[in-house]
């Protein structure tokens, strides 16, 4: 497998989980996460503006983000989101979830 971004790759669902993952650490505006996601998946995985920010919007409208207006670093004004305990419940049972079905396909994709 190569260095290359996966763009557009990601498993129905997944994003979600990343973004939560992504604001475990703590508030975050939007290019903050996509920015996280990036780095941590040692640039594979490219979030694209146009899947992240619905998912945030979705992730809040279901109570497991919230919001607040602040200044980015460069003192622009951002939206900044956070994991609601509701949020952070999902983001256990979801990463379990997740681990359970990767396990799941690994064994089947090293079967004979």
């Amino acid at each position: 497998m190569g260095k290359e971004p996966i763009e557009g790759e990601l498993v129905q669902g997944t994003l979600e989980l990343l973004v939560l993952k992504a604001l475990a650490r703590g508030a975050l505006h939007g290019y903050g996460v996509a920015e996280w996601i990036h780095q941590t998946s040692q640039q594979l995985l490219k979030v694209e503006e146009g899947a992240l920010y619905p998912a945030l919007h979705r992730l809040e409208l279901r109570g497991l983000l919230s919001s607040q207006w602040g200044l980015s670093e460069n003192n622009r004004r951002a939206k900044y989101y956070q994991l609601t305990a509701e949020g952070r419940k999902r983001l256990a049972s979801e990463s379990q979830r997740w681990s359970r079905l990767s396990a799941a396909i690994a064994f089947v994709m090293q079967a004979p």
